[in-house]
Parts: structure tokens; sequence; C-alpha cells
């Protein structure tokens, strides 16, 4: 079903409806933009939702860059490449993405995350006495957040001394 732009209680539709969904949980414009447009609305009308959306300070890009990336590192969920991909994923910018994840992976330590995610997630892992799959399975679980295989190498040998 489309909904026509007939009047501009269309785009009040439309921003009443983006309203609703930030509620829930944070939405970078380009996200937004896709969840409108799935349900029906015309580009002009998700335009003037979105600006005034933007205008009133609900969606600001740079604010759910700066969060995502901080709770994706807190929590050991995305590092590095890997982060770089879920935030384009989401519809950021690469301008946005590397300006953010210069300034946040900055502030943390490669080597004290792989540690932390070991102790947490492989608690009593001790390289030198594990075996060669659970060796493999660590740092594949390593590798699919993002880290190097310098850093999670050095972090695993580095477990259990």
């Amino acid at each position: 079903m489309k909904l026509r732009s007939t009047d501009s209680s269309s785009s009040r539709q439309a921003y009443l409806y983006a309203l609703r969904l930030l509620n829930a949980r944070d939405y970078s414009e380009a996200r937004l933009r896709e969840k409108l447009r799935g349900k029906g609305f015309d580009e002009t009308d998700i335009d003037a939702a979105l600006g005034q959306m933007v205008s009133e300070g609900w969606v600001n890009d740079l604010r759910f860059a700066e969060r995502f990336a901080e709770s994706a590192l807190a929590c050991g969920r995305y590092y590095g490449p890997r982060l770089r991909q879920e935030m384009r994923r989401r519809g950021l910018s690469p301008e946005l993405v590397s300006e953010v994840l210069g300034r946040v992976l900055g502030e943390h330590d490669q080597a004290e995350e792989v540690r932390t995610i070991i102790d947490r997630r492989f608690s009593g892992f001790s390289y030198s006495t594990a075996s060669d799959r659970e060796k493999r399975r660590a740092a594949g679980f390593l590798q699919r957040r993002g880290f190097s295989l310098s850093v999670i190498m050095a972090g695993l040998r580095a477990a259990g001394q």
C-alpha cells in the first residue's frame, strides 16, 4: 500500500512512525529512510519527516556512530575492520565511520581487549596446555570480532601465564 503525499498529514504520519521506531532503539538517518520506504511513504514525505527530525535533534548520525562504536567495543562484540563493516552496514558514511573509529579506537588497547575477552569467554584458558582445537576455536572467535591475527596470537600466548 502506497501512502499518498496529498497533504502535510502524510509527512506527519512519516514523522510519527519514525518517532515510534526511535522510541525502541536508535537508528541512523539512512536506516530510518529505509524503514519509511518499506512502510510505503513517498520520498518527499520521508525527506520532510527526516529533515524535521534532524533539525529537532532526534536523528544524529554522529551521535549514533559514537554510541554504536562504544557499545560494540565495551561488550566485545566487534573490533577493527568488523566494526567498520557493521557501521557501514547500518548506513553510516565512510568518512563518518573513519572519523569516529579514529577517535574511539584510539582510546582502546587491542591487547587488553583480547585478554579481557579471553578471560571472560574462555576462562581458565592456558596456551601451553590448550589443545590445537581449543586454540583454533579461541582464535576464530576473536577473528570474527575483527581483531588482527598478531594481536590474537599475542593475547592467546599471554593467557594463563
